[in-house]
């Protein structure tokens, strides 16, 4: 079991730029949302964003983390995104559910 932070500082390191967003999905410590916002992200494909964060996340799956919901954006695509993160174990089949908004000091 790890905290939201851990997982925050954990993608810090792929993608410093960053405004990172993370929702412990049931509270377990294992299961996560990600929002990712960088201007790095610009020209590059969804997957190609993803992998970034990936290359470092991957060490840290299956054990202490189990699942990721990541969302890599560019910050004009965070201005047009929902406001929900899809939980995948979510009711069976996954659901939506509305994200946090960060306190921003």
């Amino acid at each position: 079991m790890v905290a939201s932070e851990w997982v925050q500082a954990e993608v810090l390191k792929a993608v410093p730029d960053a405004d990172v967003e993370v929702i412990d999905l049931h509270r377990s410590g294992d299961h996560f949302h990600v929002r990712i916002i960088s201007e790095s992200f610009d020209g590059m494909r969804p997957l190609q964003r993803q992998k970034m964060v990936l290359a470092v996340m991957k060490q840290h799956i299956p054990h202490p983390v189990h699942a990721l919901d990541l969302k890599c954006m560019t910050p004009a695509q965070a201005e047009t995104s929902g406001d929900t993160a899809f939980d995948p174990h979510g009711g069976g089949q996954g659901v939506h559910i509305r994200r946090i908004e960060k306190n921003k000091e």
